[in-house]
């Protein structure tokens, strides 16, 4: 599945399934998805980087090349030459007139669909604004949590298609979506009557997204159902990212994350208090369909539980790690609060950091289903000239014990299948038995 996501599980906004940012350069996960995180080298580089028309070894040529693209090696002027031939024609010749500024963001595109990753992409303005506000913890839209699956029900698919379809995860509580009625698997087939055939979830999203008090309309394929449309009028969306309560008649404190979004840590910290607060030493967190969001939001939740020690590591591209030592205190780290951890296939991103920080800690038992598989840490930046901005791979990340669950995704320690038509919630009901040993 999205911070701001993933292809990976996206909240409307992208939160990333992405991993999403860190306070400077931002770094991200959702959202996992996500996963959302910089500075501006790379549009700078497309200029820089990019040679003259013909380096056909003549000095005069070379040189006025090299003043156009100061700094520029000769062999990466002789590699960009076709590139501006190519533009120089369009832009001097094309009978219909060519926007440069579309040329060079067509360009930077290009570059990104040729690197063949779904968690790296370049968004235009208004792309790149609407994901940073995601997440920020609000935003303009409908309130849905969307997905790709494929025909075999395995998510991440890249562009809708016969074998790719964009269907609902969930809706957020008091949202327009679930006002409207949009439910859980829906699949979404068109938005205001253009099919998303070839569409990524991004892309998807963009379309869903927009200011409030306008409508989109969705065309939707519920079950083996014909298709309908549903108007749903767009809406400022607050995230409630955090809840909590005390179940299991008193014994069991409950808390439920939906998104690492830059106020979750704090919010988490809150709700988790009021548990610790109350004398309870079982806790169950939910962290099913969370698509993730920001790194440090990540490190800082799972420091809650963990003393002390790695919570994950970051290894770069030319193969340096970088460790992420828990923060020091935590309001759960105590071994006496015995602590269970729910994931799905939703469960994505920062989400994953969590988990298998807890799992390799030994201070969780994850109980569930298989999570994403989203092992990468996405950079955001932001470029010059109106012209949006991207995010880019630039680390995976691992576990403490230096797994790379990237296309894998973390196996529970409990399995639990969810049976077809289940009433309750026996993913839940597993875990309340293994804090209490208690059957339910």
């Amino acid at each position: 599945m999205t911070d701001l996501d993933p292809t990976e599980p996206i909240l409307e906004p992208a939160l990333e399934p992405a991993l999403e940012p860190s306070p400077a350069p931002p770094y991200v996960h959702e959202p996992a998805r996500r996963r959302g995180r910089g500075p501006v080298f790379v549009a700078l580089a497309l200029v820089a980087v990019l040679g003259g028309s013909a380096l056909f070894g003549a000095g005069f040529l070379l040189g006025r090349q090299e003043a156009r693209t100061p700094g520029t090696s000769a062999d990466r002027q002789q590699l960009f030459e076709p590139f501006w031939d190519a533009y120089d024609a369009i832009a001097g010749q094309y009978v219909g007139g060519a926007d440069s500024k579309k040329l060079v963001e067509g360009a930077i595109k290009g570059m990104f669909d040729a690197i063949g990753d779904p968690f790296s992409q370049y968004l235009d303005s208004e792309e790149y604004r609407d994901s940073i506000s995601g997440l920020s913890g609000q935003f303009e839209g409908i309130g849905a949590v969307m997905t790709t699956r494929d025909g075999k029900g395995e998510e991440g698919c890249e562009k809708v298609g016969p074998d790719c379809h964009i269907v609902v995860v969930r809706t957020i509580r008091e949202s327009p979506a679930k006002k409207a009625g949009l439910q859980e698997n829906d699949e979404v087939v068109a938005v205001d009557g253009a099919s998303l055939t070839g569409k990524t979830l991004a892309e998807t999203v963009g379309l869903v997204r927009g200011p409030r008090g306008t409508t989109v309309r969705l065309t939707i394929v519920r079950g083996a159902g014909d298709p309908f449309e549903l108007a749903i009028v767009r809406e400022i969306i607050h995230v409630e990212a955090v809840s909590s309560e005390v179940i299991a008649e008193g014994t069991v404190g409950y808390i439920r994350l939906d998104g690492f979004s830059a106020s979750a840590a704090g919010d988490f910290r809150e709700h988790l208090e009021g548990l610790v607060a109350q004398g309870l030493e079982r806790i169950v967190f939910d962290l099913r369909g969370d698509p993730g969001g920001f790194v440090d939001a990540a490190e800082q939740i799972a420091s809650e539980f963990i003393a002390s020690g790695p919570v994950f590591w970051e290894e770069f591209a030319d193969g340096t790690q970088k460790v992420h030592e828990a923060v020091a205190g935590g309001l759960a780290t105590d071994p006496r609060i015995k602590v269970v951890v729910l994931i799905d296939a939703g469960s994505a991103s920062a989400s994953e950091i969590v988990a298998g920080a807890l799992q390799d800690t030994g201070r969780a038992q994850l109980v569930g289903e298989k999570s994403y598989g989203k092992g990468t840490i996405q950079q955001w930046q932001t470029l010059t000239n109106d012209t949006g901005g991207f995010r880019l791979s630039v680390a995976k990340w691992l576990t403490p014990d230096k797994r790379w669950i990237h296309g894998q995704g973390l196996l529970p320690d409990v399995p639990v299948t969810v049976p077809e038509g289940a009433t309750t919630d026996v993913v839940l009901e597993k875990a309340i038995e293994l804090l209490t040993g208690a059957q339910t």
